[in-house]
């Protein structure tokens, strides 16, 4: 069975965190960003009836701010490298900015490679970020939210990286993660050596654990915009020597398998909890 696909131009990879929206209670909002090193800005109040909640690889640094007005709190989150509990408190409304795969903000002072896989209060990194904070954590509405946030936090946002590195990311991307460090010498020109130090410097990750990354939001993607769908045939496209590794790989980055996360997001529930503004 061939995969069947929305006849739609194919949108820009966006990196989603699944079990955040699923743990939403009634609406998950998003902002896209027209800044390119922002992918986007979201909202949600997390259902007093969720079950746990867990991050996937993105290859993305999130900020996270608790709203709860007797207990605001705010951190920056790393990509995550497996599936990993994420600790929301229920009722609790949240706002998060999460930057474009491989982007560092420049504002955070914190290594890249010590973001990875960690999750850090705002304070530590940010030290004088307390007036932004209190005003985006006393808004009501996410539109303005990302209007305090871009006003304090715009101005040199991201840190540069090398033009390797910005290289590397794009074709990573551009292959949905399917792309091989031998690859890269060819297309780049440069060796392996040079390759893994120079991104691993920019990103914290290597372009392995990038390539999963981008690779475990791919298939997301198609998930949730195909209205047929294969795993055999996904597995091909991505890269897979076969379904049972794609399988046992989506489980160990996302929690579950594809035909029940396919079930869990099935009907009417994705669309009805996802609402773009």
């Amino acid at each position: 069975m061939t995969v069947k696909r929305k006849t739609s131009p194919k949108k820009p990879l966006r990196p989603e965190q699944p079990w955040f929206v699923m743990s939403a209670a009634q609406q998950y909002s998003l902002i896209p960003s027209d800044n390119p090193v922002i992918s986007h800005f979201y909202r949600f109040t997390v259902d007093h009836d969720a079950s746990m909640t867990y991050a996937v690889p993105d290859g993305c640094i999130d900020i996270l701010f608790d709203c709860d007005p007797d207990n605001p709190a705010a951190r920056v989150c790393g990509t995550t490298l497996e599936a990993r509990a994420a600790d929301m408190n229920c009722d609790h409304p949240y706002f998060g900015v999460r930057f474009a795969p491989g982007v560092i903000p420049d504002f955070l002072d914190i290594s890249a490679e010590e973001l990875t896989n960690h999750e850090i209060n705002l304070f530590d990194v940010v030290p004088k970020g307390r007036l932004a904070f209190e005003r985006i954590v006393q808004a009501q509405d996410l539109s303005q939210q990302m209007a305090i946030f871009n006003q304090y936090f715009t101005p040199g946002i991201t840190r540069k990286p090398s033009t390797l590195t910005a290289q590397a990311i794009g074709m990573i991307c551009q292959q949905n993660g399917n792309l091989r460090i031998e690859e890269l010498e060819a297309l780049t020109g440069y060796t392996c050596r040079t390759i893994q130090r120079q991104f691993r410097q920019d990103t914290g990750l290597s372009p392995k654990a990038f390539c999963r990354a981008i690779r475990c939001q791919s298939a997301l993607n198609s998930i949730h915009h195909a209205d047929g769908l294969s795993f055999s045939d996904m597995a091909l496209d991505l890269g897979f020597s076969d379904q049972s590794h794609f399988l046992r790989e989506f489980k160990k980055l996302v929690n579950t398998t594809p035909l029940d996360y396919q079930r869990r997001i099935g009907g009417n529930i994705w669309g009805e909890r996802l609402r773009f503004h």
